[in-house]
């Protein structure tokens, strides 16, 4: 089967990431992420292997970690020629920075020094960043809808955002990444139920909104000139097992969404789009490798092994 649009298509491979029957358990297939060594993490909920470790070819090498019952984020950064993961957990109301065989490093708990939190519980981080100077940012989408900077060592620098529909609130700020694309670095946030990213500077300014119109869209990824993203529902937030792959370019004017509809665009504007097909039911997150393939994991999907998309 062959998905996608105009130069963005792709063959479909469902069975990808599945190992054999009983090996290997997930739950949610929260997020992936590609090392150095071109070796692709995803991250579950599901303890008995919080971490598979896969090659392109969707062989298991290895699987790590079980203390992270709600595990939800996880980036990945090199500080000084090592690599790190950062995961985001719910449950534990923790960001927890680990090497990449899972030993602690460092965590991070709900930010006190901000002066919004009253306690631990409406701390609900899920996704993380790390900029070039070693700072970290963090978006709790599922809690009080602040993004938080921390410095390297976890100390408290500075929130914005918070919930709300103003230019620079959110309503399920769910991701972030860094945007070099255009030369100075810029902060691209998720407002999922506003079907938006929304770009600030490092420091929480404000800058620009993307609007991708009925699409419920997850983290953004940027891979190239590329911004990819999974939608995990379209045109409602009820509207079950409706989701797809959305694509933009250097000019962020969706090209492509695997999975749906053709964009089109009509005054400049991009008009709702909708799920075609039953490649997908709800992608939480893709992760593109050098030769711009796309693997995609899912949330709530019964318990589904990542997909591969093999571009064509």
């Amino acid at each position: 089967m062959i998905i996608g649009h105009h130069q963005h298509r792709y063959r479909v491979h469902p069975h990808w990431g599945m190992p054999r029957p009983g090996t290997y358990p997930v739950n949610d297939c929260h997020e992936m992420v590609m090392d150095a060594g071109g070796r692709i993490i995803l991250l579950t909920n599901e303890t008995r292997n919080n971490l598979i470790v896969y090659n392109k070819n969707g062989k298991i090498l290895d699987a790590f970690g079980h203390a992270f019952p709600g595990a939800h984020g996880l980036s990945i950064h090199d500080e000084n020629g090592t690599q790190m993961l950062y995961i985001c957990d719910i449950e534990r109301h923790q960001v927890v920075k680990t090497d990449l065989n899972g030993r602690v490093i460092l965590e991070i708990g709900y930010p006190v020094a901000a002066g919004v939190y009253q306690h631990a519980d409406q701390f609900l981080p899920t996704e993380s960043v790390v900029a070039p100077n070693g700072d970290i940012y963090v978006t709790d989408g599922y809690g009080l809808q602040y993004v938080i900077q921390y410095n390297s060592r976890g100390q408290y620098i500075r929130h914005w955002g918070g919930r709300g529909n103003g230019t620079g609130q959110f309503d399920c700020a769910h991701g972030i990444a860094i945007d070099h694309r255009n030369g100075d670095a810029s902060l691209l946030i998720t407002s999922r139920n506003h079907n938006a990213f929304k770009r600030f500077t490092m420091e929480g300014a404000y800058l620009e909104t993307i609007v991708l119109p009925g699409s419920f869209v997850c983290r953004p990824v940027i891979k190239g000139d590329g911004l990819y993203a999974a939608v995990f529902r379209s045109g409602s937030n009820t509207n079950l097992g409706s989701g797809y792959i959305t694509i933009l370019d250097g000019n962020n004017r969706v090209v492509s969404t695997p999975g749906a509809s053709a964009p089109v665009y009509r005054d400049g504007v991009l008009l709702p789009q909708e799920k075609e097909g039953a490649v997908f039911v709800h992608p939480h997150d893709v992760c593109v490798d050098d030769d711009e393939n796309i693997y995609v994991c899912q949330w709530n999907s019964g318990r589904t092994y990542p997909i591969m998309l093999e571009r064509v």
